[in-house]
């Protein structure tokens, strides 16, 4: 029994805490089914791991008390709709996902009284939803083939009412996807051609203002360099010539004078 003021866990956690594919898988079990934390992924586990834990233990018994124990295991796993033929290799086969399908969560937004899986605990925990007529807060409660039928809304709840906002068919919100998505394409038609057109323009223009400003800059430099070089050199060449000419003659003229 232990000591009754010690509180233990109800629950085993896995035992290494960093495995990749692990940690993917109750990623995605936390958002499929609505959950709040890992802890009711490690609640639901433990439970299935006591249902397989009872069937590896009766494989090897064959006593009155062992056929006993096969009956009310059979008999609670066929009241869940988890097994259908009573062979332990099927027990030992059951995977996590089976046994929340059958959550009160999942069963009440599959049956359309919910939009969400999320709204569908909101409304347990709320006190609207009841089964049998007993009202349950409790959203891991595990709903019996039986009781499935007889789940609905609490006789003084505002979702009893048919007109109340929240259960309104799902055509309204499938009419308002359909919008969205018809405005999404008409902006990406109106995009498209808007973003093709400057890019052609500016391709062209790159092109022609190269062509023009390098034709008209060459041609003049050239002419002019040449036009200075042959300029230059002859007022040099006249200036050198005539002033001996003209030097001589004086001096010989004076010459004769004499």
């Amino acid at each position: 029994m232990g000591n009754p003021r010690k509180i233990r866990s109800k629950y085993d956690t896995p035992v290494h805490p960093w495995q990749k594919e692990r940690l993917e898988e109750e990623k995605s079990l936390v958002q499929i089914y609505g959950l709040v934390n890992k802890t009711e992924v490690y609640k639901a586990g433990s439970r299935l791991k006591k249902f397989k834990d009872i069937a590896k233990s009766l494989v090897s018994k064959s006593e009155s008390q062992a056929e006993k124990e096969r009956e009310q295991l059979f008999r609670k796993l066929k009241s869940l709709n988890l097994v259908q033929e009573e062979l332990l290799d099927a027990v030992l086969g059951l995977e996590l996902e089976q046994l929340m399908e059958r959550r009160l969560q999942t069963i009440v937004f599959k049956k359309g009284l919910a939009r969400s899986v999320k709204q569908a605990r909101q409304m347990i925990t709320h006190r609207h939803i009841t089964v049998n007529g007993k009202m349950i807060t409790s959203p891991s409660y595990l709903v019996t083939v039986s009781e499935e039928a007889n789940i609905g809304f609490y006789a003084g709840s505002s979702f009893d009412d048919e007109e109340h906002p929240e259960r309104k068919p799902k055509e309204v919100v499938k009419d308002k996807v359909e919008v969205k998505d018809k405005t999404a394409k008409k902006t990406e038609k109106k995009a498209e051609p808007k973003k093709e057109e400057p890019k052609a323009e500016k391709k062209e223009e790159v092109v022609e203002k190269p062509a023009v400003k390098e034709e008209p800059k060459e041609e003049p430099k050239a002419e002019e360099k040449k036009e200075e070089k042959k300029e230059e050199p002859k007022p040099k060449v006249e200036a050198k010539v005539e002033e001996p000419k003209v030097e001589e003659t004086t001096k010989k003229e004076e010459v004769d004078k004499k």
